[in-house]
């Protein structure tokens, strides 16, 4: 009877724990954070628990967000145009527990190649940038599908419970 109590107790002391670690804070990365990157960031923020925090950011942010992928954001309820491309810089970098990296248009200025000692998720999902519509919505769909699987796999491990 006792040992099951402890046992009990011993439960309910890592569950309430894991409940009020420190919030998990994902980067999505790409060269202009104009569409990819931001398109996860959105929909992060759309799927993930209050835990878990999304940012975006570029080594060459764009000026101004990819118009298409705005558009096909907004067709699924899902509304982008507050959002800003922002300078990838070392705080974002450091304050991040896990980085996703786009996919690299140009290899040079990869986000990649600033964040050596970060773990980062290499997605290399196409850029949308000069793509129709329909591919936009292909590559919004297979970001979504992503974005749900990094939030399944971040819940079921041990650093962010």
């Amino acid at each position: 009877m006792e040992s099951a109590q402890i046992t009990a107790a011993k439960i309910i002391i890592v569950v309430a724990s894991r409940r009020y670690k420190m919030p998990v804070n994902v980067l999505f990365v790409c060269v202009e954070n104009a569409g990819r990157s931001q398109m996860a960031e959105a929909f992060f923020r759309e799927l993930a628990p209050k835990q878990f925090h999304a940012k975006s950011a570029g080594t060459i942010p764009s000026s101004a967000l990819n118009g298409k992928a705005v558009n096909v954001m907004q067709g699924i309820g899902i509304d982008m145009a507050r959002q800003e491309p922002k300078l990838l810089s070392n705080d974002t970098l450091a304050g991040s527990s896990k980085i996703v990296n786009m996919g690299c248009i140009n290899k040079e200025v990869c986000p990649a190649l600033l964040a050596k000692d970060a773990p980062i998720i290499n997605w290399n999902i196409p850029d949308p940038k000069n793509g129709s519509l329909g591919d936009i919505r292909k590559i919004r769909d297979q970001i979504r599908e992503n974005v749900a699987d990094l939030i399944e796999s971040l819940e079921e491990t041990d650093e962010i419970l």
